[in-house]
């Protein structure tokens, strides 16, 4: 009996290890995702931006991990502006959370990898249209991609004979609105008809660690209606999306599978400097890497465990605070998940 037990574990590993090499082939896809991206700001300080005026240290240690992988999305929590007046209504501008990135630190995401980006979130308006401007010239001239404003609804772009479309969504003034499902369901049907694999972004969800959780309902927040996540995603995939990666929380929370689409709802910050609370949970700071076919179907996906330090930027977490976070957190939220979170982060369908 033991023999046999011993013979069916070796076999049971050896087909998980052909189902991972499986998706180092051909007719896989890789993408990466993050949550918020804030380099540091000159507003209303430049105290607030990294010693020596250089953001290159923050994303330093995770450059090996994001260069490896077809796609590399993160959201913009800000402008990228050298100067211009804040549009944001602050009673005292001293205490105003309202960022903009000096123009050179775009620089720093270009080098560390990342191609994809959302522009709707709360801070994207801190600098009204000319900060909205700045940051989108930077994204063209580098031949990178963005969505979520309403000026630039989606995307559509073509990598390695992959055709991609996306789209991002938020609660905020001038981005694309999470609440507005016919909106939500005309742009994504729109790339249903042109891309290969749908991505799709959203800010939503109540903010701070006493947030983790996915409530499946609408998150008034501020008085603010923060949208139901939960619902929101069916929807998008329904209307054809493939991946969602959310953001909007400050911390990581569960994830998901609904109808062979992978569900981030929320990937909490991963590197914000100078001006949001970085310890305990909110310093988590997950990537999770995402392999489909290329029609989107998911294959399988792992979590790789990042946090965050002022002194460090953004570093690989080896105690993977971050995975243990998101096993406890699917567990209760999305018991029905038919995702299997392990120990070293990788993720995989329960019936393979």
């Amino acid at each position: 009996m033991i023999k046999k037990l011993i013979i069916f574990q070796i076999l049971f590993i050896f087909f998980q290890f052909s189902v991972i090499c499986q998706v180092n082939d051909s007719s896989t896809v890789s993408v990466i995702g993050v949550g918020d991206i804030m380099l540091g700001t000159s507003f209303p300080s430049e105290k607030y931006l990294p010693p020596g005026d250089d953001c290159h240290f923050l994303l330093e240690e995770v450059k090996p991990y994001l260069q490896d992988a077809d796609i590399v999305f993160g959201n913009l929590e800000g402008s990228f502006l050298d100067d211009g007046p804040v549009v944001k209504k602050c009673k005292d501008t001293t205490k105003c959370y309202a960022f903009r990135s000096p123009e050179k630190y775009f620089d720093c995401l270009v080098e560390a990898g990342f191609n994809l980006f959302s522009l709707a979130n709360n801070h994207m308006n801190d600098f009204g249209v000319k900060g909205q401007k700045s940051t989108v010239k930077l994204i063209e001239e580098n031949s990178l991609h963005a969505a979520g404003l309403l000026t630039r609804e989606y995307e559509v772009f073509e990598k390695d004979s992959v055709i991609y479309g996306f789209c991002a969504f938020s609660p905020n003034k001038g981005t694309t609105r999470i609440n507005d499902y016919k909106t939500v369901r005309r742009i994504i049907s729109l790339l249903n008809d042109t891309a290969d694999i749908i991505i799709v972004s959203f800010h939503g969800g109540a903010e701070g660690a006493d947030y983790t959780h996915v409530p499946r309902e609408h998150e008034i927040f501020y008085g603010e209606d923060r949208g139901d996540i939960f619902e929101f995603a069916r929807i998008a995939i329904d209307e054809g999306a493939d991946i969602i990666f959310g953001h909007g929380p400050h911390v990581p929370r569960a994830i998901d599978l609904y109808k062979d689409r992978f569900i981030a709802y929320s990937l909490g910050n991963f590197c914000t400097y100078g001006r949001m609370k970085i310890s305990g949970v909110n310093g988590l700071a997950p990537a999770i890497k995402v392999h489909t076919d290329k029609m989107g179907k998911f294959v399988k996906a792992e979590i790789i465990p990042f946090k965050q330090s002022e002194i460090k930027g953004t570093y690989y977490d080896p105690y993977n605070s971050s995975t243990r976070l998101i096993q406890k957190l699917t567990l209760e939220d999305i018991p029905e998940s038919n995702l299997k979170i392990q120990d070293n982060g990788v993720i995989l369908k329960k019936n393979l």
